[in-house]
């Protein structure tokens, strides 16, 4: 090639890089204006919360800057904090998702690997029909369940309704489906070497599972318990229906139920009440969003 063709070429693959430069430039301005809308509108109510938190009754009825606390009074908090009920919801959240989580990973994780790495006739029948019945939203299952745990008590003479360890029955339906379909994409995606070599040196299927998948796909079980815990702890029909004494309710219900009297909404202990409710999930997410993130990528793209 000539000197002549080659100062020719020089030219266009300028222009051709500028314009590639230009366009990255332009795709990043629109992607920081979406992200800089899309914290605005995730962050304004948070940060409505807090400042409605901070205020008396008193400043959040008078016609003020809404936006702004002018005495600000940690009142709220304190009452909230002493107060026996609210401990109470806290309590019952918390022991009721910690035995939901455990419930779910105890069915969910062996369910996975059956249904990933145990080849079977229908299984990937079995599979979605898992994920499926995530779909059927609890609107339409409550009324149903209530009838059958209302029967359940007539006949065994066994109170469910009304009862906290109800909800360890039903949160299940909820979180099973989803964390079985995780589990499988992220089982499906670890490489069959190495549970074939686990069976060639003897190993069950059990001890694969426990002393090789698990360890491996640890991620994916992150982001799963992640999954369980926060549906668990932030589920209000369920628990509206299910219950009704106030020593048996759990947070979100009993927030609502005890703060709303009437058509009187003490709106500085509401507020107060949800942003602690909300600590305990932001807290996890905050320390495992890596975990989460990669657990829920391999869910979505394998198996």
């Amino acid at each position: 090639m000539s000197t002549a063709t080659i100062d020719k070429a020089a030219p266009t693959r300028k222009v051709k890089y500028g314009s590639m430069s230009r366009d990255r430039t332009w795709a990043l301005r629109w992607s920081y204006f979406f992200l800089a809308l899309f914290a605005m509108f995730s962050l304004l109510p948070p940060l409505y919360m807090l400042i409605t938190s901070l205020k008396s009754s008193a400043e959040i009825s008078a016609a003020t800057n809404p936006w702004w606390v002018f005495h600000p009074t940690l009142s709220n908090y304190i009452e909230i904090l002493t107060s026996n009920q609210f401990l109470r919801f806290f309590w019952n959240s918390a022991m009721v998702s910690i035995f939901v989580v455990t419930i779910t990973m105890l069915i969910s994780v062996p369910a996975a690997f059956a249904l990933a790495r145990m080849r079977f006739w229908g299984s990937a029948t079995l599979a979605t029909g898992v994920f499926l019945t995530y779909l059927i939203p609890e609107t339409l299952l409550f009324l149903p369940l209530f009838k059958m745990f209302a029967a359940f008590g007539e006949f065994t003479g066994i109170p469910l309704i009304n009862r906290w360890y109800v909800l360890l029955i039903v949160y299940p339906t909820l979180t099973v489906p989803f964390c079985t379909w995780i589990m499988i994409g992220y089982f499906a995606s670890i490489p069959k070497e190495l549970d074939e070599a686990a069976v060639i040196d003897g190993a069950s299927w059990f001890q694969t599972l426990t002393r090789i998948f698990i360890p491996v796909a640890f991620p994916g079980i992150i982001a799963a318990t992640i999954f369980a815990f926060t549906v668990s702890w932030a589920q209000f029909l369920y628990p509206l229906v299910f219950t009704t004494s106030i020593d048996q309710l759990v947070l979100p219900v009993g927030i609502i139920t005890t703060l709303i009297k009437g058509d009187v909404f003490n709106w500085g202990q509401i507020m107060t009440g949800a942003l602690l409710g909300a600590a305990p999930p932001l807290i996890i997410y905050a320390f495992l969003m890596d975990y989460y993130i990669a657990g829920l990528t391999a869910g979505a793209t394998k198996g």
